[in-house]
């Protein structure tokens, strides 16, 4: 194998699980959309059973509450502007432009009444997925197209050891399918691959909630780091000759931790604040395996590990909630995201930067049972500049643009 179609080869085969530990979605429900996820502390309609299950044990007691919705995730294109080093071929012309996605994110929350000091909840989230598309031939050498979809069940119960303060948490079952596609004819080199999997993973969550006094909630939650072992079956093409094989590899979708903090006055006017760490560090590298042995020319290529190195991150948060009057609540939420992927593994699977994040949105109460709404979410990518020698993937160059605009509808019911 020639060192052009090494470099290509690993790096497309690689590409279908990147995304899966660097790209989260947080907000899954109406309230944590229009507050930008600023939204641990002070929970209160059905989605409580997600961000903070302590809290169910603070909510009417006698209610069960059910809350469903759809978000609209719109994926702007992804710009590079620059240059791909390849061993033995030099600098390659590499600018071109990603394509534009747009993805439904379904969700769904319910909480049962109290049960004495005991309560349960379920929810059914989509908490991280992506589809990338690159038809420019460099980009598409590496990452033609990947699509990454997880559904994660989340039961959890309450319980309520005093007046202020109350403990939760619960199971956490993900069911992850990717696709990933990768085709190098467009830039002379005959490569192709076509690979599929999918895994079926658990973890757990906890979390705590405390109300020192009517008008401050505390709330913390940690989730789990869960392993997702993807299985699947990996056609490869060098040339003419294609060749399957049944191929295995484990990535986490990382532990984070939350801590929130309101304040509320006169009943109207709640700001929360919320710190969030997330613990990227558990993605140091990737390490395919398989069910028989590959092609002696492959194993540099596709059985070696290959690192990745990423960095635990931080996010800052902060929402402000106004209930205008018995109808109409207005929302509003600023976050400051940082990336996990560092300069030296960046890719273009996943072009990552820094992100300044926008919402806002609105619930009405329609009757004493039923309550809608609408929220929207600004996520601002920087922009981010690989100078040469940085990158271990041989780019050089500017990624601009990206981000995401994100949607949702919601329908809320209590009874």
């Amino acid at each position: 194998m020639t060192p052009i179609q090494k470099i290509i080869t690993v790096s497309a085969l690689t590409s279908g699980i990147l995304v899966a530990g660097g790209y989260k979605i947080p907000e899954q429900s109406l309230n944590s959309m229009a507050l930008g996820a600023a939204y641990v502390a002070h929970t209160t309609d059905a989605d409580t059973a997600y961000f903070n299950p302590a809290n169910m044990s603070f909510l009417d007691s006698g209610l069960s509450y059910i809350e469903s919705g759809i978000t609209l995730a719109h994926l702007p294109e992804n710009t590079f502007a620059g240059v791909q080093y390849l061993s033995g071929i030099g600098g390659v012309p590499a600018s071109g432009n990603s394509e534009t996605e747009n993805l439904p994110i379904p969700y769904f929350h319910y909480v049962a009444p109290a049960i004495g000091k005991w309560r349960y909840g379920v929810s059914m989230v989509a908490p991280a997925g992506l589809t990338k598309r690159w038809e420019s031939p460099v980009q598409k050498t590496f990452a033609e197209e990947f699509t990454l979809q997880n559904v994660e069940l989340n039961p959890v119960v309450s319980y309520k050891v005093n007046e202020k303060f109350s403990v939760g948490g619960g199971l956490r079952l993900v069911y992850s399918m990717g696709k990933v596609y990768s085709d190098g004819s467009d830039l002379g080199v005959p490569y192709k691959r076509e690979m599929e999997g999918d895994t079926l993973a658990l973890g757990y969550n906890l979390a705590l909630a405390w109300r020192p006094t009517s008008d401050i909630a505390v709330g913390v939650t940690y989730r789990s780091n869960i392993d997702l072992d993807e299985e699947g079956e990996a056609n490869l093409y060098l040339g003419k000759v294609g060749q399957q094989y049944s191929a295995s590899v484990s990535v986490p979708i990382p532990a984070a931790l939350n801590i929130g903090v309101s304040k509320t006055w006169d009943d109207r006017v709640t700001v929360e604040f919320v710190y969030e760490r997330t613990f990227w560090s558990s993605y140091e590298n990737l390490d395919f395996e398989y069910a028989s042995a590959i092609q002696p020319g492959l194993v540099g290529s596709f059985d070696d590990p290959k690192a990745k190195d990423w960095v635990d991150t931080n996010t800052y948060r902060l929402g402000v909630t106004y209930i205008l009057n018995d109808r109409l609540t207005l929302m509003g939420g600023y976050a400051y995201d940082e990336t996990p992927v560092p300069v030296k593994t960046l890719s273009y699977e996943l072009p990552d930067s820094d992100a300044q994040i926008f919402s806002g949105g609105f619930k009405y109460q329609q009757t004493n049972e039923i309550s809608w709404g609408m929220a929207i979410l600004y996520d601002k990518k920087e922009s981010r500049t690989l100078a040469l020698g940085e990158n271990e993937n041989g780019i050089v160059g500017k990624f601009t643009d990206g981000g995401a605009i994100l949607a949702t509808v919601g329908l809320s019911y209590r009874f």
